[in-house]
């Protein structure tokens, strides 16, 4: 008797679970704003990038687990402007290892950006080179920060190379938005619920 009443309350609850799916007139949305998922991007020609520069990523590379390294698409096309590799290896010894052939080899940092709880230790060098161009180079160890990767971290790059990019890709972005249309534009500003609630 009690099994039978267990084996009938599944199946109730079970039932009352697919009740609104069995009832639900409306098919599960794919679109919201105009766009529809599985579409092409290109569909939307309207549509600015938002991203100045490209990345790669690589893995298992020469004492390294992964990396992404980043390069322009706008002023100097193809140029590698940021460097970031993660090492293999993720103790704090290996970090302290580092840290002593970094300082061996470029003498002490610049600055201190790690915090002050030692989650994440944050070394900084900045050099000049010879064509110029401000060389920045960062080294951190992180414990558990949730925001950046945990382990042992190089960054390399031009800051101004990438502030260059930027401001060349918002000049792209600015041409491209004065090349549309008033009319273009008053399109993409309309609204109603069709584009604020999901299709």
């Amino acid at each position: 008797m009690i099994k039978q009443f267990f084996i009938i309350s599944i199946i109730f609850s079970q039932f009352l679970v697919l009740l609104p799916l069995a009832f639900s007139s409306e098919k599960p949305p794919r679109a919201i704003g105009g766009f529809i998922l599985g579409s092409d991007i290109t569909d939307y020609p309207d549509i600015e990038n938002s991203n100045f520069l490209k990345e790669v990523v690589i893995y298992d590379w020469h004492g390294f687990d992964k990396g992404i390294i980043s390069y322009a698409i706008c002023e100097k096309p193809g140029e590698i402007v940021r460097i970031k590799l993660k090492y293999s290896d993720s103790s704090k010894k290996y970090f302290d290892l580092l840290l002593d052939k970094y300082k061996e080899k470029y003498g002490d940092p610049s600055e201190w950006k790690g915090d002050s709880f030692g989650i994440l230790h944050i070394w900084k060098w900045k050099f000049v080179d010879e064509n110029e161009n401000r060389v920045h180079l960062i080294l951190q160890h992180n414990t558990r920060n949730p925001n950046e990767n945990t382990g042992n971290m190089v960054k390399l790059y031009y800051p101004d190379n990438i502030i260059r990019e930027q401001a060349c890709f918002s000049k792209q972005c600015s041409q491209n938005i004065n090349k549309a249309t008033e009319e273009q534009l008053k399109q993409r500003a309309e609204s109603n619920w069709t584009y604020l609630i999901p299709q």
